[in-house]
């Protein structure tokens, strides 16, 4: 593994221990160049898939996009990080194993969308405005309005 801090090609696993939701292994590793420390994470990735963009743009499926996403719609809602990584988990897994190689970012943000309503109804309110590109108040409202009638039945 190539040292972050000064690309030396060669570090020293000094602790390895899975994550808390058991998705992923987390390594402690030292730079035998430098001796800077640093932690890396090892997924396992079932296939390689493709997103097809909604202007027909194709571009290699990448767990780091929903995570941020996510991240961003669950500020100061006072989710646990494991929680989130739970859902970016799930999602991950469903697009992986759907059995194609190419999968539509529309059908990638519904994942994700239904993993937030269960979660936070105030995620969900969030990320639909940027998923579904609300531009007037009223489609916050409407919005709203839907996921409350959901709640309440």
């Amino acid at each position: 593994m190539r040292c972050p801090f000064c690309s030396h090609d060669d570090s020293q696993v000094k602790d390895s221990r899975p994550t808390e939701d058991n998705t992923a292994i987390r390594r402690r590793r030292q730079c035998e160049g430098c001796g800077a420390r640093f932690t890396t994470f090892e997924r396992v990735q079932l296939r390689d898939v493709t997103v097809i963009k909604s202007d027909a743009a194709r571009e290699p499926f990448d767990r780091r996009k929903i995570e941020q996403s996510v991240t961003l719609a669950c500020r100061k809602r006072g989710i646990a990080q494991e929680r989130i990584d739970q859902l970016v988990s799930g999602v991950q897994r469903q697009v992986e194993t759907s059995g194609e190689a190419d999968v539509a970012s529309r059908a990638i943000g519904e994942m994700v969308m239904e993993g937030l309503r269960r979660l936070d109804a105030v995620a969900y309110i969030r990320f639909a405005s940027v998923y579904r590109d609300f531009t007037e108040a009223r489609d916050f409202e409407e919005f709203a309005s839907s996921v409350r009638d959901v709640v309440k039945h």
